[in-house]
């Protein structure tokens, strides 16, 4: 089904004021019902990650860490059980998972007396088990199983599905009898920046002549084309015509 622009624009509208919870995107299925709950899920979470961009420089203050580290501190003191981290994420409208890094950054600066790497953070939000302070470890973890859009648990949903759209693409264009090279065959032969999939016989869709296409596991908005013709679209183009192929797919 396609999606005009002013659907489009309603959604993105109402996204707007609501929070990147659940039952948030319950409530947009409800709204519009006659999207598909992948559709919605993929503008779901673009629009958020749009609003992160927009706020996140304000939470990296000096003085908004070391506040919301005192928060979380006060707060497992009265109540180590409850979540705290959690909460206050979702009381100043930031990303779980990115409150839970900001928050076991300051405890590691100030346990280690050095800034950790980001390599050593990220292997502790992966698996919290390595954090060394139980109470912290258990916040951390509630952060990333209850973010739908940012975190390890999201990037290795993201990563699957990706790789899953690539395996169904080639799948499709076998069915076709269209003759193909992959990308991993692109790369053996030394190329750098490469499409999923070259044609080696080109084909007409809606009459325009394609020689390559690109899947992309997301919402082909606007701004997220745009980015993509700058990251990598452009530097195909200069050499062969393309279709980019965005496929929404649900997480939940």
């Amino acid at each position: 089904m396609k999606l005009t622009k002013a659907q489009y624009d309603e959604i993105a509208q109402f996204l707007g004021h609501v929070q990147p919870t659940r039952q948030s995107l319950r409530k947009l299925k409800e709204k519009f019902p006659s999207q598909s709950q992948s559709t919605l899920l993929s503008i779901f979470s673009q629009e958020y990650q749009k609003q992160i961009k927009r706020t996140h420089a304000k939470h990296h203050t000096a003085e908004a860490i070391e506040t919301y580290y005192q928060r979380y501190l006060n707060g497992v003191m009265k109540n180590a059980a409850a979540p705290v981290l959690l909460e206050l994420a979702n009381e100043v409208d930031f990303a779980p998972s990115l409150m839970a890094r900001i928050v076991l950054e300051r405890f590691l600066q100030e346990k280690e007396q050095t800034i950790p790497s980001k390599t050593f953070i990220n292997s502790m939000l992966r698996d919290p088990s390595q954090i060394p302070d139980g109470v912290l470890a258990n916040q951390v973890y509630q952060c990333t199983v209850n973010d739908c859009c940012y975190g390890p648990l999201v990037d290795c949903i993201k990563h699957a599905i990706g790789h899953e759209h690539e395996v169904l693409l080639r799948e499709m264009l076998l069915e076709k009898n269209l003759s193909f090279i992959a990308e991993d065959q692109l790369r053996a032969k030394g190329y750098d920046k490469t499409p999923d999939f070259i044609l080696e016989v080109p084909v007409a869709v809606e009459g325009h002549i394609i020689h390559w296409i690109e899947s992309k596991a997301s919402f082909g908005d606007e701004s997220s084309h745009q980015a993509y013709l700058q990251d990598q679209f452009w530097s195909y183009w200069n050499r062969l015509p393309y279709m980019a192929m965005y496929i929404c797919r649900s997480s939940f």
